[in-house]
């Protein structure tokens, strides 16, 4: 069993256990592969055994990852729930630059594995010890789990656990048409339609963000970045004391969604050279910019984030960069001029509060969900973040697969 998580079986711990025909195949956490030819798939990653009665099989697809850039769309049977577990029929699963990173091997990404930590989906099967939420609710997820007794989480810092697991991640995600899920973790969107309830997740991120940030009111704000989190946070920002938000990135139509959606200017910049951008931006902002926020991740941005912020003023590195990318930063200027740095990287236990942003009205989605893809075509949804005709992608299960000639 693992320490950091009770109930959960370590990933060392294989066990054996005798699948359709009787044949013993290796299973890992509870969980194997396996196709309707009977071929021989690899075993994955999964939420451990339900000590339960024995039940016909149920068939899923699932997306599953045996290393870096390597995937394939797998039939597998759906596994037994542990207390205090559900199960979803997954309605719909976001795609973003985590996504790509995982992709390519990063993050943390413990192989195989389904991705997919964005995700509403329906609750189809209780097991034991829950129901709390009725069969049938639609519900959010917060893909996070925390060991809760490392220094960070009794520190109130549970976003920084040094045995943080996700779903997506370390465990099977919801690039499939279902996923096993903690009750406690699931949120009810109630009767928020899908393209708006399909963004709880990125608002999470968006509103741990905005705990870490503390805004001052009054505050003179640039965002580089008009992706779904920039978007998202060039609204709440606005929302929450800003005098002015500015928003640059290379694509006019995403500018033209955060303009319609509260952005007070859009700068249109060069993405070959974010640098040829800089004289623009200092012309609105002579003495710099209070906050700089970099929500693409790009180390060109991230080189003159801080040139573009006022003394005494914070930058903060929101986008995800690769785990290799390095900047030039001056030591003095920092000293000197008395500037902050902040990082965000994961949500914990910010989803409810996502959830009831979204249901008050308080974002405004029209125009973000731009692409939606079926189970089959993953990998178009994932090559969908490089178009800049794109602004966010879905995965949908039920989606029929298009035609192809």
């Amino acid at each position: 069993m693992s320490k950091a998580f009770p109930g959960v079986l370590a990933l060392s711990d294989v066990s054996l256990s005798l699948e359709r025909v009787g044949r013993a195949r290796p299973r890992i956490h509870g969980r194997t592969t396996a196709d309707r030819s009977g071929g021989g798939a690899a075993s994955v990653r999964a939420w451990p055994r339900a000590h339960a009665r024995k039940k016909s099989v149920i068939w899923m697809q699932a997306i599953m990852y045996d290393r870096p850039r390597s995937f394939r769309l797998t039939t597998e049977a759906d596994q037994p729930l542990q207390a205090g577990q559900v199960r979803l029929r997954v309605l719909a699963s976001g795609i973003c630059g985590t996504d790509q990173h995982i992709h390519d091997g990063g993050f943390g990404v413990q192989f195989p594995v389904t991705p997919g930590h964005e995700m509403i989906g329906e609750i189809i099967e209780h097991g034991p010890d829950t129901g709390r939420l009725p069969l049938g609710e639609r519900v959010a997820v917060d893909n996070v789990y925390t060991c809760g007794y490392c220094p960070q989480c009794q520190d109130g810092r549970p976003g920084l656990c040094a045995n943080l697991q996700a779903l997506g991640l370390t465990h099977p995600g919801s690039a499939a048409e279902h996923v096993i899920v903690t009750e406690s973790k699931c949120v009810s969107v109630g009767n928020l339609d899908l393209d708006t309830a399909i963004l709880a997740e990125p608002t999470a991120c968006v509103v741990h963000g905005l705990d870490v940030l503390q805004l001052k009111p009054g505050s003179d704000v640039l965002i580089v970045g008009a992706g779904p989190t920039g978007q998202i946070l060039s609204q709440l920002i606005a929302r929450g004391g800003a005098s002015r938000v500015a928003l640059a990135a290379p694509t006019q139509f995403k500018l033209d969604v955060a303009h319609r959606h509260g952005a007070n200017q859009t700068v249109l910049t060069n993405r070959a050279d974010f640098a040829a951008s800089v004289p623009t931006l200092r012309e609105l902002a002579p003495h710099g910019f209070d906050v700089v926020i970099d929500a693409t991740g790009a180390s060109q941005v991230l080189q003159q984030a801080l040139p573009l912020t006022r003394t005494g003023g914070t930058v903060m590195v929101y986008g995800m960069a690769a785990e290799d990318a390095q900047i030039a930063v001056n030591p003095y200027d920092i000293f000197r001029r008395e500037l902050t740095i902040k990082g965000s990287f994961s949500q914990t236990n910010c989803v409810a509060r996502a959830v009831k942003l979204l249901q008050a009205g308080q974002l405004r989605t029209d125009g973000i969900l731009t692409h939606r893809f079926p189970l089959a075509e993953y990998g178009d949804a994932l090559h969908a973040l490089r178009d800049p005709a794109c602004l966010k992608a879905i995965v949908v299960p039920d989606l029929p697969q298009r035609a192809t000639t």
